[in-house]
């Protein structure tokens, strides 16, 4: 029988306690069921302003964390949160650091100080682990925030017996997010400055943390197949797929799961009414509900869409953009919620007010209103240029709202466009990039809906998928295991 492992995630997000993506869902539930196949497993994580409202029950230890940036020594002090048997969080305090409103961002832009304030994170993470006496078999860290881990594992702490046992797993869940900074912040992270090589962390003059990650983590892993494929071709490789080329015996596609526990149609307290696939009643209560709070004048059997997303080009805003005249001429209605990009939020404001009748946003991030517009659409739509994964539209599966989407990254993995003949068919997809195969497939979609018993049957072959964690966390402990024996 395979050990069970002491296994850290460290993350600059972790669900219920901070959330700005994907990246939070999966570092809050991933943990939770590698527990339960029973793993010791912890979490390292920053203590932000979120984490304080919550007010959660959390203990500090006495004793503080010294990192040094440059030729400066830095303290930071670390709290504990059991969360259950088998999990516990740990959270690093440094208040100048993380006790702002937002994690990374605001609307005009990144932090300035953002180099320093990962610099620290991925250096208070190992403080952590030796103040604590914490030897871990897997370090699993995740995107640019914790890239430098790995490379100060394999340089500055390479002769230290503390960590010689301990093997890194670096998870990409968005390869466009690098963590680019100016090489005048180098002398922050300590390292030799013969790693700022380009097969080092250096990229076009700058410093890449994620790069750092990608080359000096023991094992890759990101967040579906097809994803994995995609990231060592150029189009979608962002200038790192040489390389994930050189690594790709060590990159492994795993696909994210879903917390059922949290999006589930059959108990989920944030929506009106409770719904199964032999009880579909629940969801018209749902969307009557969800067009009440949203004030939307729109007939119960007109077909509503929902989007959930970061305001950005990436998320297919653009292309959907220049077909809302087209789409809002059809008996249809669209709610969008999200938060993003300035130019891309007046946009959709201008376009809301033109439509008012058609097209509902809020910019915000509203948790219970995000379960309230997977149970209460019909549709949900994800036009992405590239998406490594994906949640959305696995919850939409569920929730029988039933999901548009662009073949790439985990969409293509997990939404099989729909057949007519043969019934099969969980969604409804497209390839090209572009507003008109956006619109045709709106408009097929649409077609489907008008007709009831095919629409029955798609949302009956949606609701019968599962994508639970118990699958992926299998996948994991596999590589897990494989990386050991390294």
């Amino acid at each position: 029988m395979p050990k069970k492992l002491k296994i850290v995630f460290a993350a600059s997000e972790v669900h219920p306690f901070s959330k700005t993506g994907g990246l939070a869902d999966v570092t809050g539930a991933l943990p939770k069921a590698l527990g339960e196949l029973g793993h010791d497993v912890k979490i390292i994580t920053p203590f932000y302003r979120s984490t304080k409202k919550m007010n959660i029950d959390i203990r500090k230890f006495s004793k503080k964390i010294f990192v040094q940036l440059g030729d400066r020594v830095v303290e930071g002090d670390i709290a504990t949160a059991k969360i259950s048997e088998n999990l516990e969080v740990l959270f690093i305090i440094k208040d100048e650091y993380y006790d702002r409103d937002e994690i990374y961002r605001t609307v005009q832009g990144d932090y300035k100080d953002n180099a320093e304030r990962f610099i620290f994170f991925s250096k208070a993470i190992l403080a952590t682990l030796e103040e604590l006496d914490l030897k871990v078999d897997i370090l699993h860290l995740h995107d640019w925030q914790t890239g430098l881990v790995s490379a100060l594992l394999k340089t500055i702490e390479s002769s230290n017996p503390f960590f010689t046992k301990s093997r890194t797993i670096f998870t990409v869940h968005n390869l466009a997010f690098q963590g680019l900074f100016w090489h005048y912040d180098m002398h922050m992270t300590n390292l030799p400055w013969e790693v700022f090589t380009p097969e080092g962390i250096e990229f076009y003059g700058k410093m890449n943390l994620l790069k750092a990650g990608l080359v000096y983590s023991d094992c890759l892993t990101t967040v579906s197949r097809k994803y994995s494929e995609e990231i060592q071709t150029p189009e979608y490789g962002f200038g790192l797929e040489g390389v994930l080329l050189r690594r790709s015996k060590d990159l492994y596609g795993i696909l994210n799961g879903v917390d059922y526990d949290e999006w589930s149609p059959e108990k989920d307290p944030e929506i009106s009414s409770h719904y199964s696939l032999n009880r579909l009643a629940g969801k018209i209560e749902c969307k009557k509900e969800l067009l009440r709070l949203l004030n939307f004048n729109l007939p119960i059997t007109t077909p509503l869409i929902g989007m959930i997303s970061r305001l950005t080009d990436q998320k297919g805003f653009d292309i959907l953009s220049e077909i809302t005249d087209n789409l809002f001429s059809e008996n249809v209605g669209l709610v969008l919620l999200g938060t993003g990009e300035e130019k891309c939020q007046k946009l959709f404001q201008e376009i809301a007010e033109k439509f008012p009748n058609k097209l509902k946003v809020k910019f915000d991030f509203d948790y219970p209103l995000s379960h309230q517009i997977e149970a209460g659409s019909d549709f949900f739509l994800m036009p992405s240029r590239f998406e490594p994964c994906g949640l959305n539209q696995i919850y939409s599966l569920k929730y029988g709202t039933i999901p548009i989407v662009r073949a790439t990254g985990g969409l293509d993995d997990t939404i099989e466009d729909f057949n007519p003949q043969t019934l099969e068919g969980n969604g409804f997809k497209f390839k090209d990039y572009s507003p008109q195969t956006l619109l045709e497939k709106l408009k097929k979609a649409l077609e489907i809906y008008r007709n009831p018993s095919l629409f029955q049957q798609i949302i009956k072959n949606a609701m019968k998928c599962d994508f639970s964690w118990n699958v992926s966390a299998r996948q994991y402990e596999e590589v897990y295991y494989k990386t050991l024996k390294k």
